[in-house]
């Protein structure tokens, strides 16, 4: 029987009291803004049901998850996670323990740890969409008062949000540490729409403590966990403004805030046991000075730590100089907007005419799903508008990126641009636009429903949910790739024993690290990020690192392609302290002549020099007398050394090789085509590994190669088997060369985006 709804003066009471009157009779009669009644009796939030939303989203991430690492920060994650180390700034300890302890559990069912974090990222997305289909099924309910209907409209909700395409290939592999940021904002969002439902229940404010310390806990893994406060705060004072005056409850919060906070305390802790992996060396002298850098963000206290965590090393501009036009900015935001619904229609990356119909109808679905949540409570409408401006202006402001990578080919210049693409920093912002274009989407089924004559005539509506997923599909899946640990596991086998590798930039290093780390391979090898250079802690590291109590073993790996020789007996920084912090850039005061065997290298007075080229110059002079000299391709800084005569391509690596260079060459060095990288190859050497040592998983036959920054990696096997097949052919060797112009061809797809990029264009 339907419960009486309560007579006047239960009323008059309650509003006495300051409560909102819907809320108080959560479980009984709810009276809906849209005046729609009820009376399904005791029906909490669908916590089954949003369980079940969960599980369906973390299946279609399983299904499509990364078997192992991937590009960009995949590897540095992956590493750092499974050895406890510290990535780059600002060092994100929460996720680094939250990896280690997830990889712990998993172990029992033999799982790779790279598995193990891709899942950890696939896990905290889904948990993010319950709360999601909790928040969506609360605005259809409120709107249109059907408890059952609601949950199907939530269901097609946190379908769009889950597969829209950024936040689809940030939840299959862990790229970034923003999945854990996107289930907390989800989960603060519902605690704090929960509060407002249950007002005048005794403790419920501790659900906005609660959100106070995820937000505070959220930003040791990154800041973007904080991005909520201001829609609290507002949100907060809409419903219960003397809350915000309550000393009481500031002193909860505030206290919050500081236990919260205090897992940064995992940098300095964990960087003076110095791991191998601990970018920034955030280490302090002691509690007070760490305290005081953790509890004012880095404007006082242990230097170290305090530029970690303000991530000095990367040398932001005020966000008042802005480093492109704030339209072309707004600009780029579109493009990314653009790729999120249906990113498979066209593999080009600028806004595109054929996402076009799809970008527009899910942005107007979009707006009508906040105008749902504003028609069932206002308070909410307001609470997730302010979210949704700062998850997507608020962040474009803020973020002030360069020229977008792939727009405006007409400005150019040394950094004028992004050296990638950008659109994982408004994951949860795409995530938030999904769910709510999914309400919108249910509100128009059901506003359908009401108006048709046969109801079910509306039901294929909510067909329009699956069109992010089919055409997200190929571009995000990760299923089957391999590329990046074969990139890595190719490199580092190009490389003798105990060498010292030369890398440019994040995918010729943080894959290496990955693999030598998780995977224990090739160890011996060192590898120098030379961009690091230009800190102080980094060349300290590598002195360290390589001095010979900890310089580790060569273990061959497979086939033995070296002999094992005698470990060094130096390290390959001779440099002191007091040496590393002297050392400068600009134009050189005097003439440097560094001598290669018979050859000697001139650097003239007035070149221009970088920090990071003098200290790379100075390991080289250290190391080459019994470590072999790699470069991870003869451009970058090789060419910038001068160095390049001298690099003689093995693999996919280039040694530096000390020789009279006017002399005759070994034997087994041939000359690549100029259009072909030119420069000296070792023949005998590179066919070896080509044919007997490399894997190319996801590097050949690739259908999508989704990230257009990252396809200089297949276009460096192009190189080396073009050159492989041009030498083959002028000595006779007709079978050699069609295998490796066949191999070339195909690495030449790859870097065109894959086959069924080319064939769409």
């Amino acid at each position: 029987m339907r419960d009486r709804l309560p007579g006047p003066d239960v009323r008059k009471g309650c509003q006495a009291k300051g409560r909102h009157f819907e809320s108080a009779l959560e479980g009984k009669t709810i009276v809906t803004s849209a005046g729609a009644t009820s009376t399904e009796k005791n029906k909490s939030p669908p916590y089954l049901a949003a369980t079940c939303a969960g599980l369906g989203v973390l299946l279609i991430y399983i299904l499509t998850l990364a078997p192992t690492t991937a590009w960009w920060d995949t590897s540095e994650y992956i590493a750092t996670g499974y050895t406890l180390g510290i990535p780059h700034p600002p060092g994100n300890p929460l996720f680094v323990v939250l990896a280690r302890t997830w990889t712990l559990l998993l172990e029992p069912f033999g799982l790779s740890p790279a598995v193990c974090v891709n899942l950890l990222a696939a896990t905290t997305s889904a948990g993010a969409f319950f709360f999601f289909f909790l928040i969506a099924h609360r605005a259809l309910f409120r709107a249109f008062g059907n408890y059952g209907r609601a949950r199907v409209g939530a269901g097609a909700a946190v379908l769009i949000g889950a597969t829209a395409y950024t936040v689809w290939s940030q939840s299959n592999a862990n790229e970034k540490v923003y999945t854990v940021s996107l289930l907390v904002v989800a989960a603060v969002s519902w605690l704090v729409v929960r509060w407002q439902d249950l007002a005048g229940q005794p403790g419920r404010e501790r659900r906005i403590v609660a959100a106070v310390y995820l937000m505070a806990l959220g930003s040791t893994s990154h800041l973007m966990s904080v991005l909520p406060a201001a829609a609290v705060v507002v949100f907060a004072g809409l419903v219960h403004r003397q809350l915000l005056v309550d000393r009481s409850f500031l002193f909860r919060c505030a206290l919050a805030v500081v236990v919260g906070l205090s897992f940064n305390f995992f940098l300095p802790i964990r960087a003076s046991q110095r791991p191998v992996i601990n970018e920034g060396d955030p280490l302090c002298d002691g509690f007070v000075e760490a305290a005081a850098a953790i509890y004012t963000h880095g404007r006082a206290g242990c230097p170290a730590l305090a530029e970690s965590l303000k991530r000095e090393q990367y040398q932001k501009p005020p966000v008042s100089e802005r480093m492109s036009p704030f339209g072309h900015q707004l600009h780029n935001y579109f493009q990314y907007f653009d790729w999120q619904w249906s990113r498979g229609l066209d593999p080009d990356e600028p806004a595109s005419p054929r996402r076009l119909p799809f970008t527009l109808g899910f942005l107007v679905l979009g707006v009508a799903g906040f105008m749902t949540v504003w028609r069932g409570d206002r308070n909410t409408g307001v609470y997730f508008g302010i979210l949704m401006l700062t998850l997507s202006l608020g962040l474009v402001y803020y973020l002030n990126f360069r020229y977008g990578y792939s727009l405006a080919p007409e400005v150019t210049g040394p950094q004028t641009h992004e050296v990638r693409e950008r659109d994982y920093f408004f994951l949860i912002g795409f995530a938030l636009w999904g769910v709510m274009a999914g309400v919108g989407l249910s509100a128009l089924w059901l506003w359908l429903r009401k108006r048709l004559k046969y109801q079910l005539v509306a039901a294929p509506v909510l067909g329009l949910a699956a069109v992010p997923l089919i055409l997200n599909l190929s571009w995000a899946s990760r299923a089957g790739d391999f590329a990046a640990r074969d990139w890595a596991y190719d490199l580092l086998n190009s490389v003798e024993p105990y060498g010292v590798l030369f890398t440019n930039g994040d995918n010729d290093t943080f894959p290496l690290w990955y693999l030598q780390e998780v995977e224990g391979t090739r160890r011996d090898v060192t590898v120098v990020v030379v961009e690091y250079l230009r800190t102080d802690w980094y060349p300290r590291q590598l002195r360290e690192l390589t001095s010979p109590d900890r310089q580790r073993p060569y273990v061959p790996v497979g086939e033995d392609l070296f002999p094992v020789p005698e470990p060094p007996t130096r390290s390959v920084v001779g440099l002191t302290d007091e040496q590393i912090g002297r050392v400068v850039g600009g134009p050189l005061p005097d003439s440097i002549r560094m001598r290669l065997g018979r050859s000697v290298v001139a650097f003239p007075a007035g070149m221009i020099l970088d920090r990071k080229h003098r200290i790379a110059l100075s390991m080289i002079g250290s190391a080459i007398s019994e470590r072999p000299v790699y470069f991870a391709g003869r451009a970058g800084v090789m060419a910038d050394l001068g160095l390049s005569p001298w690099g003689v391509r093995e693999g996919l690596a280039s040694k530096l090789v000390v020789r009279d260079l006017e002399g005759p060459q070994p034997p087994s060095y041939r000359l690549a085509p100029p259009e072909l990288g030119g420069g000296w190859v070792d023949y005998t050497r590179t066919t070896r590994l080509v044919d007997h040592v490399y894997r190319y998983r996801g590097l050949l036959d690739r259908e999508v190669w989704p990230d257009a920054s990252t396809v200089n990696i297949p276009i460096q096997y192009y190189l080396m088997t073009g050159a492989l097949a041009s030498v083959a052919e002028e000595e006779g060797d007709r079978e050699s060369a069609r295998r490796y112009a066949e191999m070339s061809r195909g690495f030449t797809e790859a870097a065109l985006g894959g086959s069924a990029a080319t064939r769409s264009r």
